[in-house]
């Protein structure tokens, strides 16, 4: 199963992800929240926790949510 970490998400942002992570906390604090959300949906479909349908849906969900308020800064 492929996981999807940020700097593979958004290689070209490579540099300026790890510059907000260092110079802005709240983009450290998404960027934290996102990997331990993918972390856990990777665990689920991996078969390392065990999850219903619509937990996963709502970590989806979540983590898209995350995924574009992190575009959003990267863009700015």
């Amino acid at each position: 199963m492929e996981k999807h970490d940020l700097l593979h998400e958004f290689p070209e942002h490579k540099e300026k992800i790890h510059e907000l992570k260092i110079s802005d906390e709240h983009f450290r604090k998404l960027f934290d929240e996102y990997h331990e959300i993918e972390h856990q949906i990777h665990r689920i479909n991996m078969g390392s926790e065990v999850a219903n349908d619509n937990f996963i849906h709502e970590l989806k969900a979540k983590l898209l949510f995350i995924k574009d308020e992190i575009y959003a800064h990267l863009n700015k």
